[in-house]
């Protein structure tokens, strides 16, 4: 194949593998319910808040695959919600089926830069 040729064509995939301590609960900081899961969005929900009470909050979505997203309220006091849910939906509907659940870890770093007048 000619490198010069204008149809040739590449895949590539880049892969981050993270490998951790299985925790209780299994989940991190999000969850992706597809529209047709074996397991619905009351149900992750219960579940979340049997294992970890009030750090969770259930957001349903008018979406053709995603049911519903589950989210850390840590997340929801740093970003605005539309903001973030915007970025979840645009990443995850990529890759989710309606029958998939995902799960998600999402750190948020906040660089702040100020500028002020000295005396």
């Amino acid at each position: 194949m000619d490198m010069n040729d204008k149809n040739v064509y590449s895949r590539k995939a880049t892969l981050s593998l993270k490998i951790s301590e299985f925790e209780v609960p299994p989940m991190q900081d999000l969850l992706i319910v597809g529209k047709k899961a074996p397991i619905g969005p009351e149900a992750v929900r219960r579940m979340a808040e049997a294992l970890s009470p009030e750090q969770f909050t259930l957001i349903k979505m008018d979406h053709p695959k995603i049911e519903a997203v589950l989210l850390r309220n840590s997340l929801l006091q740093m970003l605005d919600e539309k903001l973030l849910m915007g970025i979840i939906t645009e990443e995850a509907e990529r890759m989710i089926s309606d029958s998939m659940v995902l799960r998600s870890e999402l750190k948020i770093a906040v660089t702040v830069q100020r500028e002020v007048e000295l005396s």
